[in-house]
């Protein structure tokens, strides 16, 4: 009898996932998963010094159950590390010894950039990005980084 499309190894169940763009003052977050290859924006957390509220964090985990975690990794220009990729990679360090969930940072750069663009296309116009955030944008665009090419992920 032959094998089905589904029946080979290469095959791999669906997947959801969480992404994170961290900040110091606000944590973007989407949903994302790997039968659609799909991503939305889910929320905005918000952060102090860079310490979210885990209990929101958990909240969310809960709700969505997600097999992995992804957080952005903001890189230079160049690719060399900016001194922001050592809070990052603490965070998803904190991620996961807190969850016990995999985690993945995702080069991250001009995504906020990307994700102004896009809130700018479609005419919302921000005086200020405090009061129009958009990181959970910026999180869509590293969840969907890692959909195009989940094997350019780097460890924390």
């Amino acid at each position: 009898m032959p094998a089905t499309p589904d029946a080979t190894p290469a095959a791999r169940p669906p997947r959801s996932l969480l992404a994170f763009d961290f900040g110091t003052g606000q944590i973007g977050v989407a949903i994302g998963q790997t039968l659609t290859n799909t991503a939305n924006p889910l929320t905005v957390l918000k952060a102090r010094d860079g310490i979210p509220s885990w209990q929101q964090i958990e909240q969310l985990l809960l709700e969505w159950q997600p097999d992995q975690l992804l957080v952005g990794l903001p890189l230079n220009m160049d690719g060399s590390e900016s001194e922001f990729c050592q809070r990052a990679r603490k965070f998803a360090r904190r991620l996961h010894g807190r969850f016990g969930i995999s985690v993945a940072m995702v080069d991250e750069r001009l995504t906020t950039f990307e994700a102004k663009g896009h809130q700018q296309a479609q005419g919302k116009r921000a005086t200020s990005y405090r009061q129009q955030p958009v990181d959970d944008l910026a999180a869509v665009i590293i969840l969907e980084t890692w959909l195009s090419d989940p094997s350019a992920a780097i460890s924390p």
